[in-house]
């Protein structure tokens, strides 16, 4: 039985990972990572980051696997319902799934699967290896490691606490914030945000970062209708410094 460990890696300054993470991290026998890279076109700015995570922490240079992420349709007429969004998203997991398994059974001993953030949030890491594992040609062993997640750093940075007293935090995304709000959520944590879309919430509080924890990061806090035009020159500037803009907030209800 071959171990494959899927690590958290913090939201992208390699003073996060943990020493559990570190110590994983030189465990492997290699690394597989997916690449983004469009055909001919400039390097995937997270393959380089993971790689430059990679030297930061380890003493020998890694065997890196570079895997063609496959593409995944998002083209908004094609997404638009919960049940076509869901067989977008099933179609690209099992795509994803055939990569891995190839990588791995190409490679020999035991892999690391270096995961942004934290492997419970919004990722499908986990998902994608238990259908390799299902498949029945490769007996994995597979061990998460916890990271510290972009709520987590946002909290920090912002110097808040995610909830009030005693409270509920709600932690969905921005395609489905619309609906959080409309149930009467009044504490929202929002992530995968393709767009920030605050139309209607002019007089809640939001607390908002981007690229958290690398170079590129930006933060702003305010009441919705006196920050909103700085959270878009934020995003705008974060993307142009980075190639990449991975963003989150907290939206709370004016009371």
């Amino acid at each position: 039985m071959r171990t494959v460990r899927l690590i958290g890696v913090g939201p992208g300054d390699p003073d996060l990972v943990t020493l559990e993470a570190v110590r994983a991290m030189r465990e492997v026998d290699f690394f597989v990572v997916s690449d983004k890279s469009p055909r001919g076109g400039m390097p995937d700015p997270l393959v380089n980051a993971r790689e430059r995570l990679l030297d930061r922490h380890l003493d020998a240079p890694p065997v890196v696997v570079r895997v063609e992420d496959p593409e995944r349709e998002r083209r908004p007429d094609r997404t638009a319902t919960d049940e076509e969004y869901a067989a977008v998203v099933a179609s690209w997991h099992d795509a994803r799934a055939t990569a891995f398994e190839e990588a791995l059974l190409a490679h020999e001993g035991d892999a690391g699967f270096l995961v942004w953030g934290d492997p419970a949030f919004y990722d499908s890491t986990i998902r994608v290896l238990d259908q390799v594992r299902g498949r029945g040609r490769l007996d994995l062993r597979v061990e998460v490691l916890p990271g510290i997640s972009s709520l987590q750093l946002l909290a920090a940075r912002h110097g808040i606490v995610l909830h009030e007293v005693g409270q509920a935090m709600h932690v969905t995304t921005g395609r489905r914030l619309r609906e959080a709000v409309e149930q009467g959520q009044d504490n929202v944590v929002v992530m995968l945000n393709r767009h920030v879309d605050l139309a209607g919430l002019e007089d809640w509080r939001i607390w908002w970062g981007a690229n958290l924890g690398t170079p590129s990061e930006e933060l702003v806090a305010g009441r919705v209708r006196d920050v909103v035009a700085d959270v878009e020159a934020a995003r705008v500037r974060a993307k142009a410094a980075a190639g990449w803009v991975m963003d989150v907030f907290l939206l709370r209800r004016a009371s």
